[in-house]
């Protein structure tokens, strides 16, 4: 019997990775839909399937360089650090003013820093940390056509994922802000219950079992292990009690659920290959919610089967719907994340789309080429003459 046990725990450690790693989003490994991202082991490869790609897109100008560029950054992230330097490297390079520079405090984590670059004629923000720092700069630009840069420096990186931002590669993210297209996105509201002002998310945000793990994980066992904090946190809910809610999608009736997680998606891309919401479109004017209600581990098998397969609207122990509007009202206080971020108890949540709100900076084709093969250079792949000279070229 013992020796079972351990069997079935080793069994639930693996059933939560997956598990956490869809509903939390923070899982180590990546994947593009349909591709692999470019690296060592597979530069070579990447590198000629994306000419061939790229080939099929319309060509795309880079965006004029900004009058005045401004960089939000996140101190205690090392991928911030850097960014400074390199940006006001590549503004010197580029005949560009110095870039202002703000960086967050944990009493203003973001929207002041943005707030100040506006009013200094900023007419383009980059911010660089994670998607807690992204967001809280995105609530300051809604609704205005400055657009945003993104420097990815978090655990998630969620939104750069889903924008096909590149990650651990400063440099080019940096380029992208400076000379990517500008690509209008929706995104979410989410207003709790006894708050008048909604919050801003961009990624997804949502109630019961994700928002729990998170409010549990502590920054310093994050920083230590990871993802993996959050494999180990998720391990330790899978057995907790279903909640009773009360769902309404846009103007139809409630109806009444029992569930583990409801989480409202503005976007469907999470680490590790995993689409959490098949069917999402970041610019579509909709968002989608995924209701999660298993009782037990056998239930929970049959999530990670659906989520993982892709079959999220017709899996098991789970349901989906997409709208402009949703309300969830609980009937007992549960944790609410934003994010990623844990955002403490609420037993309410309304959540609204916000169509076409946001400009973000997206790589181009060129930039999107470039960037592949300087991975295939950093694999030893060497480089043609024309390769060399496009790569020694400013983008833009």
């Amino acid at each position: 019997m013992v020796l079972e046990l351990h069997i079935a725990l080793l069994a639930l450690l693996l059933v939560a990775a997956l598990v956490v790693g869809a509903l939390v989003g923070r899982t180590a490994a990546v994947r593009s839909r349909g591709r692999p991202e470019p690296g060592a082991a597979a530069a070579a490869g990447a590198a000629s399937d994306a000419e061939t790609e790229d080939a099929a897109e319309a060509p795309v100008p880079a965006q004029p360089a900004p009058t005045q560029a401004a960089l939000v950054l996140n101190p205690v992230k090392d991928a911030a650090r850097a960014a400074r330097e390199q940006l006001v490297q590549l503004c010197r390079e580029e005949g560009m003013p110095e870039p202002l520079v703000f960086e967050t405090t944990e009493e203003d984590p973001g929207r002041g820093q943005a707030r100040a670059a506006l009013e200094a004629g900023a007419d383009l923000v980059i911010v660089a940390g994670g998607d807690g720092t992204v967001r809280l700069v995105a609530e300051q630009l809604v609704g205005t056509d400055v657009p945003m840069g993104i420097v990815p420096a978090g655990t998630g990186n969620l939104l750069a994922r889903n924008l096909d931002v590149v990650r651990d590669r400063t440099e080019w993210a940096l380029r992208t802000a400076l000379h990517g297209r500008d690509t209008a996105i929706d995104t979410g509201t989410i207003l709790l219950a006894d708050e008048e002002t909604p919050h801003t998310f961009l990624v997804m945000a949502g109630i019961g079992f994700d928002a729990a793990v998170m409010a549990d994980v502590s920054s310093d066992r994050k920083s230590k292990v990871g993802w993996l904090a959050y494999v180990e946190e998720g391990s330790r809910k899978l057995l907790g009690n279903r909640v009773t809610v009360h769902v309404a999608v846009d103007e139809d009736p409630e109806k009444e659920l029992k569930v583990r997680s409801v989480v409202a998606g503005n976007c469907g891309k999470l680490q590790g290959g995993v689409w959490l919401f098949p069917d999402a479109e970041i610019d579509d004017g909709q968002l989608d919610l995924l209701v999660v209600s298993p009782k037990n581990l056998a239930e929970w098998v049959g999530v990670v089967a659906s989520i993982a397969g892709k079959r999220v609207r017709r899996g098991l122990h789970t349901a989906t719907a997409q709208g402009e509007r949703f309300t969830v009202r609980a009937e007992e206080p549960v944790e609410v994340q934003i994010d990623g971020d844990p955002f403490g108890l609420t037993t309410s949540m309304e959540l609204r789309v916000v169509p076409a709100s946001l400009m973000v900076r997206t790589p181009t084709p060129e930039l999107k080429r470039q960037i592949r093969l300087d991975a295939f250079r950093l694999a030893g792949g060497g480089f043609t003459s024309e390769d060399t000279r496009l790569l020694g070229s400013h983008v833009g």
